[in-house]
């Protein structure tokens, strides 16, 4: 995992949360949000899964509504 980054000053950091599409198993969701934070995906969907049998309703409908606004990932 890459804890530091370095920018210059002049450089623009562009990094929006969007749905890996390359990595994705069920829509990317989760991928997506272990990229944009930089996790392993492996720990985002075993906490999505968590988070599914402890609050079924809320995680269901988070993750449907994320899949639907996020947009596809424009880096492959």
């Amino acid at each position: 995992m890459k804890y530091e980054q370095e920018y210059s000053v002049n450089q623009k950091v562009n990094k929006r949360l969007a749905k890996d599409s390359q990595h994705k198993k069920l829509t990317g969701v989760c991928a997506g949000i272990a990229r944009h934070y930089q996790l392993p995906r492996i720990a985002v969907r075993v906490a999505a899964i968590a988070a599914l049998f402890l609050l079924p309703v809320a995680t269901g409908v988070a993750y449907v509504v994320a899949s639907v606004l996020l947009p596809e990932s424009r880096y492959y």
